[in-house]
């Protein structure tokens, strides 16, 4: 069995070797290969897929703006519908599990948009949610920008939200035809540049940091608010001079944690406790190019897209110790931003 799997990228717009929405196979030996270019686009580094539909959205990161895609075969896509206006450095979008709306989030402007769909999976509608304010304000002689930076949707229908630079978590309600209203929010310490976040089964949500190459665990409470439970280093070795933490996987079965750091550039490796409350680093493995930008877990295997040697790799991952194994295969495909397997 071979899997299809979309690869953002960063294109000439940003001085990058991309061309839009690629595609990649995955079989069960891990051996990967080019299924060609999807769709030409403009820098679309995040992507996220409707829940039913064969409908994809991806941001066009320095040009500002948000596009559904129609997939038209194995692995080709077209525009579906035009473009939506974003804020600046759309760097993530999300969909919401029942096929309602999307998330954009911006790094440059600290925005939150949701854009409601139609049932084709259609964009018809756009909404910014109110603007952060930094909580840390004061403790610094410098003002601090909002730099909103991912989305993930929760089981009770609410979206959260991070902002790495007011390290802030935010909870938001969605409110049909108007947008997203503000829940309440968590303080992350000052300097930690929450990132991206993933959801265990036992509902704690593991969010990594930027800045601090952590990984932060954050518990809902019996009255529904988050509250934070621990911030562990992501890796025993601790961060270096120019690391930054980037993206945040589970394993399937919920045991293990995966964070890339760039810079020196390894996945590193997080068990998680019985009760899913807490992880502990137990390795970590270099990621076998360079400035490993997003990675895929999937069936016992980790895919890595590194953006700086123009490829996506391929590791088997050990079931007992979770670490990878590999490189096993390997596929180039420039600038590769982020990996998403085609629904």
């Amino acid at each position: 069995m071979e899997t299809v799997i979309w690869t953002g990228s960063y294109t000439a717009d940003r001085n990058a070797k991309g061309e839009g929405i690629a595609a990649i196979s995955a079989d069960s030996e891990g051996h990967l290969t080019s299924l060609g270019l999807a769709v030409a686009a403009d820098s679309p580094s995040f992507l996220a897929s409707h829940p039913t539909l064969p409908v994809l959205y991806a941001v066009a990161e320095e040009a500002g703006h948000v596009q559904a895609y129609r997939r038209t075969g194995e692995a080709k896509l077209e525009a579906f519908g035009e473009p939506w206006p974003t804020g600046e450095a759309t760097c993530h979008v999300a969909a919401d599990p029942q096929g309602r709306f999307i998330v954009a989030t911006c790094w440059g402007d600290g925005q939150v948009i949701l854009f409601e769909l139609d049932d084709d999976g259609a964009i018809t509608s756009r909404a910014s949610a109110a603007a952060a304010v930094d909580p840390h304000a004061g403790t610094s002689p410098d003002a601090r920008p909002s730099r909103a930076h991912s989305s993930l949707m929760l089981p009770d229908g609410r979206v959260m939200t991070t902002d790495l630079g007011h390290d802030l978590v935010r909870v938001w309600q969605y409110i049909p035809g108007e947008g997203l209203q503000a829940d309440h929010q968590l303080v992350l310490p000052m300097g930690s540049g929450p990132r991206h976040m993933a959801r265990h089964h036992s509902g704690t949500v593991f969010v990594d940091t930027e800045y601090s190459v952590e990984v932060a665990a954050v518990r809902m409470e019996p009255d529904g608010t988050y509250e934070l439970a621990s911030v562990v280093p992501a890796s025993s070795a601790g961060a270096k001079d120019g690391d930054a933490g980037a993206e945040i996987a589970l394993s399937p079965d919920g045991r293990f944690a995966y964070v890339g750091v760039r810079g020196t550039n390894r996945i590193c490796v997080l068990e998680v406790s019985a009760d899913g409350s807490g992880v502990e680093p137990v390795g970590e493995v270099p990621c076998g190019g360079e400035w490993p930008r997003h990675h895929l877990v999937r069936e016992g295997w980790l895919y890595v897209a590194n953006e700086g040697s123009d490829d996506v790799v391929g590791f088997r991952l050990d079931p007992q110790t979770g670490l990878p194994d590999g490189p096993v295969g390997r596929v180039e495909t420039g600038s590769p931003s982020m990996l998403l397997v085609a629904g």
